[in-house]
């Protein structure tokens, strides 16, 4: 069995063409220590490497399990994380959010974060990891927590990036304040259809009660000021025809300098306003 009839088995399955051979070319990357000038060049797979990835994709193939769940593993912003059931598994279009925030905080000088809803821990570990911050990040799953710290650990961050269980600011401290806060929070509306990839991560990250998906956006927004400095920051990523609904709640709850910074798709995914 070659490459192409690797990927093959993918796109029979449903799975789109570019989807289908980056994940392939991910595996032979990971699996077999190869470069991508390796790939180009046409080398050639042994036995062993060609019957291990096969068998992981047919595993995707027949299951439509995401192959970051598979592997145990993803890349998000250049570092390798944990991830499993128990975790959204980090999107490119997170690592938006995360350069929207670095540019933020180092133009700004800031040094306290405070991110809600951590889930695996990208966002705060990639935070640590490029600037001069603490980053205190929380979620109200233990499951996820014990993950976040796990990669935090790994990541050499213990001192950095620090975890604590709290349903948004439940289990913040009157007296803690922070210069930015930041969220990838839950933003489908319940009941929403998704692909069958994604019914593979955490409801609780994923879904709202309410039919806009605002749900966690108001939680977040409506009690930001008591818990961000003067002039601090607030960041979110959020999904398709949410950025101005979220900007009018943000005008609304007297943030300005408000922002909205569109993915790769060209989708409203990125909002920042200022606490003035």
């Amino acid at each position: 069995m070659n490459i192409q009839e690797i990927t093959k088995i993918l796109t029979d399955a449903g799975i789109e063409p570019s989807e289908a051979q980056a994940e392939v070319k991910w595996l032979i990357q990971d699996i077999c220590k190869w470069s991508p000038v390796d790939i180009i060049m046409g080398k050639k797979l042994d036995e062993t490497h060609i019957s291990e990835i096969e068998q992981i994709v047919r595993q995707r193939a027949k299951t439509r399990k995401p192959l970051q769940q598979i592997l145990g593993y993803a890349y998000f912003f250049g570092n390798k994380y944990k991830v499993n059931s128990d975790v959204l598994i980090p999107r490119d279009e997170t690592e938006l959010l995360v350069k929207k925030a670095l540019k933020i905080i180092k133009e700004n000088n800031l040094k306290d974060i405070l991110e809600i809803g951590t889930g695996s821990g990208c966002i705060a570990c990639s935070l640590a990891i490029n600037s001069d911050t603490y980053v205190l990040g929380v979620d109200i799953s233990s499951d996820a927590l014990r993950v976040a710290l796990e990669n935090a650990s790994t990541l050499n961050l213990n001192n950095k990036a620090v975890f604590r269980k709290s349903d948004v600011y439940s289990k913040i401290h009157a007296n803690e304040k922070f210069d930015m806060i930041i969220s990838n929070p839950p933003y489908i509306p319940n009941g929403t259809p998704v692909q069958k990839e994604v019914e593979y991560d955490p409801k609780l990250a994923l879904f709202t009660a309410d039919s806009e998906g605002l749900e966690f956006y108001e939680k977040i927004i409506l009690d930001a000021k008591k818990y961000l400095k003067d002039n601090g920051y607030i960041l979110f990523e959020c999904g398709i025809n949410q950025a101005n609904k979220i900007k009018r709640l943000l005008s609304e709850n007297g943030f300005g300098n408000i922002e909205i910074e569109k993915d790769l798709a060209g989708i409203d995914r990125v909002v920042s306003a200022q606490n003035f």
